[in-house]
């Protein structure tokens, strides 16, 4: 099977527990570190196998093939990347059978990753991943004073839009974030707007 690797965590030695997102489960795998393992990390996808152990109640994984990107030689966009598939470890910790949703959201950005500015691509997906769980707030009002924004918004966490000033924080242009939200398009916001949405989006789905 498939799947993309959302979380390593170290045991013993050169051991590793990992995490993978597949299209209807998420698998927590125990990793025996061997010469002849391929390489594993934070981000990749990879095809896999699991083995079950009667010493233990977590699965071994095993028959390890990385299905490389054209883009994972990139340092930069390999680390946007990673910081990326890391939101998912929090967000769907503790679940075994989900939506396929959140496989194919991973599959159409990372398909994207070479050809576009990659926490673009991130933000973009982020909406879409609020609006399949029904917690995009399209609706232009302070989640602090609860009075309606006109102009000076600004994000918080899972993207609920608040005035700049009940936040002291710099402003996003309103007209651009109203895009994103109907239409899952970052085209209006610029640079400086979509690296403060991004540090906005690493603080967790």
């Amino acid at each position: 099977m498939q799947g993309y690797i959302i979380n390593v965590n170290k045991a013993r030695d050169e051991d590793v527990i990992v995490t993978i997102l597949t299209q209807h489960n998420l698998y927590t795998l125990y990793r025996f570190y061997g010469a002849r393992h391929g390489q594993i990390n934070l981000g990749f996808k990879i095809d896999f196998e699991t083995e079950s152990s009667v010493k233990s109640s977590i699965s071994r994984l095993r028959g390890v093939m990385q299905l490389g990107f054209a883009w994972i030689g990139d340092r930069s966009r390999l680390f946007i990347w990673q910081q990326f598939c890391a939101l998912f470890h929090k967000h769907l910790l503790e679940t075994e059978e989900i939506d396929p949703f959140y496989f194919e959201l991973l599959e159409e950005a990372a398909s994207i990753w070479q050809t576009q500015n990659p926490k673009r691509i991130a933000i973009e997906s982020y909406v879409r991943l609020l609006a399949f769980e029904g917690r995009l707030h399209q609706e232009m009002v302070c989640f602090f004073c609860e009075e309606e924004i006109t102009k000076e918004i600004t994000l918080i966490r899972a993207f609920l839009p608040s005035h700049a000033e009940c936040l002291h924080a710099l402003p996003i242009n309103i007209d651009a974030i109203k895009e994103l939200f109907e239409s899952g398009s970052s085209l209006f916001l610029n640079d400086k707007e979509i690296e403060i949405i991004w540090h906005v989006l690493l603080e967790g789905f």
